[in-house]
């Protein structure tokens, strides 16, 4: 749970968006897209729906000119080349041409209802756009090298879901199923708009090239990926949802226990990790990034890869309890990228052990959990030492300890993070001090004797409440707290971006900064028309490169 190894996590059978496609694969369902009205610029509206055994949801794309001028990643931004809904059912004409039509290309300036599900936005890949459609449009493929860069033809710059700006609150997907996983209709919604990006590509390429122009072929399309941008406003949620939290590590920590008390590795399994690794070396061969830390430690993953396929060609999996051994062999010879990537290798041969905990990966969380008054100060205390000792043991009287506090911007109401020493704003900090808090209640429970009722020093100290909660909840959540300093001057926002990404399904890590980061989502992975009939999740690693097309 320190930040140093939750920023080198990979995706895993269990991110949300493995566990989607595989839900709506067994469940047959089907797709179809009603609507594709765009000009030669790519301006207009497109409907899909996703059609599953009980219920539809459809997304509703509305496509529109942006100069290369106003195209930003940046919250601020007003404008954007698509904006998008995820609807609860279907759309009526009236809906698309009024409602959704008025408000969701304003976004944040629009209001949504409780029909809609998602609201999110996309710009193009200028560089990449305008080489697909032009290449297209003359009848070739785009550049292998260019496409291999890239990723992606769209990226999404936010997915607004769980009721902001009026959209349905997630509880409103509760008790359905598939859909009532966590981020399901968020993961739907991008796995969507991968399919209108490749759509309107192609359709700006055949206005431009006429008789001339082709598709994208079958291979080039899963190359890409849905890109997405995101900042500081995610980082947040892991900490202010430590149930949730809990239950996506616990999970995954307990598939990997699964696998290491195996005390055979089987043939079948063998063979599937081996044929695993060189996908996991042109993966790592593939990823690049501008930023200096995280392409110091590609180049790390790249040797890592190669370590881990020689150890393992020497008989690494034979004998007793071999992925345990494995296991802990990474941690000696592997950096964290290596590590986390083999924590996240060993679970793919072994699919029907572990893919069931991808349904204990939801966590209701109520406010109004009930802190325990009756509970001892002593108990409490015995209880914060155990659960909190990495807090206590911090110095949080330098100026670098708390040199930095979150607070949310009045003018996106997102979260950003000030400087203590250099900005105003302090004042406005949110809690998400969670280790300064700690010590605060070891200091505030001091004040009391060890046999009094927590109530009385509730009543003393109301303060202290909130950290009275959450070190209740630790006492059955023990993967609830990320056990670093997160207000600290050495703190990386980043790190808790990536955790929380690599739960999404997302790959190709790009931080532009320790505040913001690029990444790829659904790279590789089945279209709607070809969920059922592909191989079943195996799309996590990409497969051997595709080979230039002749002239």
């Amino acid at each position: 749970m320190r930040l140093a190894r939750l920023g080198a996590a990979h995706q895993t059978r269990l991110s949300f968006m493995r566990t989607l496609l595989r839900g709506m694969r067994r469940e047959r369902w089907r797709f179809d897209r009603p609507m594709l009205d765009v000009d030669a610029c790519g301006v207009g509206r497109a409907l899909y729906r996703a059609i599953g055994p009980r219920r539809t949801y459809s997304l509703v794309a509305f496509a529109h000119y942006l100069p290369d001028s106003m195209r930003t990643d940046r919250v601020i931004a007003e404008a954007w080349d698509a904006t998008f809904a995820l609807v609860d059912g279907e759309p009526t004409k009236a809906d698309l041409d009024r409602r959704l039509a008025a408000n969701v290309p304003r976004q944040e300036a629009g209001r949504v209802t409780d029909r809609e599900l998602v609201l999110s936005r996309a710009n193009r890949s200028g560089r990449l756009w305008r080489h697909a459609t032009e290449r297209l449009a003359e009848g070739l493929q785009p550049d292998a090298a260019l496409l291999e860069q890239v990723g992606y033809l769209m990226r999404t710059t936010a997915v607004y879901g769980s009721g902001k700006f009026g959209a349905a609150e997630h509880s409103a997907l509760a008790g359905r199923p598939l859909m009532d996983g966590p981020f399901r209709a968020e993961m739907l919604a991008v796995w969507l708009i991968r399919s209108f990006a490749a759509d309107l590509v192609e359709r700006m390429a055949r206005a431009a090239g006429g008789n001339r122009a082709v598709r994208l072929s079958p291979e080039n399309r899963r190359r890409l990926g849905i890109g997405n941008s995101t900042g500081l406003g995610m980082a947040p949620f892991l900490v202010n949802h430590p149930l949730l939290l809990n239950a996506w590590i616990l999970a995954r920590e307990t598939a990997i226990a699964r696998v290491r008390s195996l005390p055979q590795a089987g043939k079948r399994e063998r063979n599937a990790f081996r044929e695993l690794l060189p996908r996991a070396r042109d993966m790592a061969d593939g990823w690049s990034t501008p930023d200096p830390l995280q392409s110091r430690r590609i180049e790390c993953l790249r040797a890592d890869v190669r370590r881990l396929m020689a150890h393992v060609e020497a008989g690494a999996l034979d004998g007793a309890f071999p992925w345990n051994r494995l296991a802990l062999w990474s941690e000696d010879a592997l950096d964290l990228e290596g590590q986390e990537l083999a924590a996240s290798l060993i679970l793919e041969p072994h699919g029907a052990l572990v893919d069931d905990l991808a349904d204990a990966m939801r966590a209701d969380e109520p406010a109004g959990f009930r802190i325990r008054g009756d509970r001892s100060v002593g108990d409490m205390r015995d209880i914060l030492r155990r659960n909190y000792g990495w807090a206590l043991e911090m110095d949080h009287a330098s100026p670098e300890a708390s040199a930095r506090f979150w607070y949310v911007s009045e003018a996106k109401l997102e979260p950003r993070l000030g400087e203590r020493a250099e900005e105003t704003g302090a004042e406005l900090e949110l809690p998400l001090d969670i280790a300064r808090d700690a010590r605060a209640l070891d200091d505030a429970l001091a004040e009391s004797p060890p046999d009094a009722p927590m109530r009385e020093a509730l009543e003393a100290r109301p303060e202290i409440r909130r950290m009275v909660r959450r070190l209740q909840i630790s006492e059955n959540a023990p993967y609830s707290e990320i056990r670093d300093n997160l207000i600290s001057s050495e703190m990386r926002p980043i790190d808790i971006m990536r955790c929380k990404l690599a739960f999404f399904g997302a790959t190709r890590f790009d931080p532009r900064s320790d505040r913001w980061v690029r990444v790829a989502m659904f790279q590789n992975a089945p279209y709607p028309e070809e969920l059922s009939s592909a191989p079943e999740d195996d799309w996590m690693l990409p497969p051997p490169a595709i080979p230039e097309p002749a002239p």
